[in-house]
């Protein structure tokens, strides 16, 4: 026999099952018994769908892996790269050429 509230599992006219309801458990007032069921049936669904999640996440960071890892080698960022920049001085260079023409440029206004 059926619990009362459970309705008919089968709709007599048309034969089909009856369309499951949302519920929201904060306005309706529910039995422990169904915010157990409730419970159960959420975490059911969470494990059932969690190996695909699983590998929907480690795609995606394999992807975001290669992407960086492909920026990386297109610009040429490696470990050498970083030291030879840090360690270059053309712009040492650039500043004494200035220097030099700034005095150059003092001698000629002074020396007229």
């Amino acid at each position: 026999m059926a619990a009362s509230g459970a309705g008919d599992p089968l709709n007599a006219k048309s034969g089909e099952a009856p369309l499951a309801q949302r519920i929201d458990p904060t306005r309706e007032k529910l039995t422990p018994a169904q915010l157990q069921f409730m419970r159960q049936t959420q975490l059911a669904q969470w494990q059932k769908t969690l190996p695909q999640r699983r590998t929907r996440n480690i795609v995606t960071g394999l992807s975001i892996g290669a992407l960086v890892l492909a920026i990386c080698i297109r610009l040429d960022c490696n470990g050498y790269t970083f030291y030879s920049v840090s360690q270059e001085r053309f712009l040492d260079e650039l500043e004494d050429e200035a220097k030099a023409a700034r005095a150059r440029a003092a001698a000629r206004a002074s020396g007229s």
